[in-house]
């Protein structure tokens, strides 16, 4: 609120009748409205910009979207009805604090997290980089987060008021799970997300790819991701359960995988029959004119439209080695290159 009023106070009565105009505008014209301000709001520090867009939506300043998806693009996974393919992955609304406004954005699906047992407060500032040229970001966030039972509250609110209303819940709801930097057992840690929050959940990610929580990306080798994914799915399959039974499991991984790595991923997927894999997290690289910029050197991971086409490799890569000719399984295998963990 204290942001909300400086930012009124410096605009007097000229910004009460813009928000009037805004508010009483249709659902196309607040689009444009949002869109337009985009410029300004990438003057501001880009951490700065996510947390006000954060507190924007709990103010209600976030469009909505109102114009039904077409049927031709809803789409049908796990059993459950995406009413359209495109989502948001989880960096934006860590802890879920905005999950209704996001969903009524239009989005088929919201992603929530990373959520890590224990608060942590991530790496120190600044850890969040603008390529501006090229529409990219760098970041080092360190899964910054409140914690599993902050966010459990949060998405227990979240439920009441979708029980109330279904209209306040027209996606689906992905919570993505991390691990506290400190911790030693990584397996524990997704097992203790999961136990708190997956029953708000739609599905649920752990998250071994962030290049930002030192070794957690050793956690992708075989041996590792058998042990992590035998118990935390063992969790899940020992905990009560509606008629429509335990949340699909999916795991995230990164898009810098040698190709052993992709075969050890796809073996571990089949063996245990996980739900799906989310490719990709974002990239230690800095490929093409990315290495141009005094920003490359940054430490973190690179997100944007330059992670497009190696990503979309390592996409083909797992869908051909979990697809034809595999045993089956229940694949969500989707492009993520805008997360900030």
């Amino acid at each position: 609120m204290g942001i909300l009023a400086k930012l009124a106070g410096t605009a007097g009565v000229a910004g009460i009748g813009g928000f009037a105009l805004y508010a009483t505008a249709g659902a196309e014209r607040q689009f444009q409205i949002i869109s337009a301000c985009g410029p300004a709001f990438r003057l501001l520090d880009p951490e700065t910009t996510h947390n006000l867009g954060i507190e924007a939506a709990k103010w209600g300043l976030f469009p909505e979207e109102t114009r039904p998806d077409p049927d031709i693009l809803r789409t049908r996974v796990w059993a459950k009805d995406f009413p359209n393919p495109v989502g948001l992955a989880a960096g934006f609304d860590k802890h879920a604090e905005v999950v209704e406004p996001l969903m009524k954005l239009g989005f088929g699906f919201v992603e929530i997290g990373s959520v890590t047992p224990r608060p942590q407060p991530g790496n120190p500032t600044p850890r969040v980089f603008r390529i501006k040229d090229l529409s990219a970001t760098i970041n080092r966030y360190g899964f910054n987060s409140l914690g599993a039972d902050a966010v459990q509250d949060n998405l227990t609110l979240f439920a009441k008021k979708a029980r109330e209303d279904p209209s306040a819940k027209p996606g689906l709801l992905g919570v993505n799970l991390g691990k506290n930097k400190s911790s030693k057992d990584a397996a524990t840690d997704y097992s203790i997300g999961l136990t708190k929050l997956s029953q708000h959940a739609d599905y649920v990610v752990i998250n071994i790819s962030s290049p930002n929580t030192p070794g957690l990306r050793a956690l992708q080798g075989k041996k590792e991701l058998e042990a992590l994914v035998s118990q935390v799915k063992g969790t899940r399959d020992r905990m009560r359960w509606g008629p429509s039974g335990p949340p699909p499991l999916v795991v995230k991984i990164a898009p810098d995988l040698t190709q052993e790595d992709k075969q050890d991923i796809a073996a571990v997927a089949l063996k245990y029959k996980l739900d799906g894999l989310i490719v990709s997290n974002t990239t230690i690289t800095r490929p093409g004119a990315v290495a141009d910029y005094p920003e490359a050197k940054e430490a973190g991971g690179l997100s944007g439209p330059p992670l497009m086409d190696l990503a979309t490799d390592v996409l083909a890569d797992m869908y051909r080695l979990t697809g034809k000719g595999a045993r089956p399984l229940n694949k969500s295998v989707h492009a993520s290159h805008l997360s900030a963990d």
